[in-house]
């Protein structure tokens, strides 16, 4: 399977059971999870980091991406258990 053959060129999101999912959302929470896990990340921005993750959580789980990924950060595996 081909990234087109989830979302076509044309197409910007997508919507599986009920929750939208946008295109580039897996991107957006491996760059967040890699700067909110940066120790030298700004607290202000950490938040942010934090935000967008705890967000994009509906999103990454109907895509199933924690079924076959495991996060490795202890740290950033207790946020998204309890987000």
């Amino acid at each position: 399977m081909r990234a087109e053959d989830i979302l076509p060129d044309d197409m910007h999101q997508i919507e599986k059971d009920g929750t939208v999912i946008r295109k580039g959302s897996v991107g957006a929470f491996l760059a967040n999870a890699k700067h909110w896990s940066d120790p030298a990340t700004p607290p202000a921005e950490r938040a942010t980091a934090e935000r967008d993750i705890l967000e994009a959580l509906p999103a990454l789980r109907a895509l199933g991406l924690f079924e076959v990924l495991a996060v490795r950060d202890p740290a950033l595996q207790r946020l998204l258990d309890a987000g």
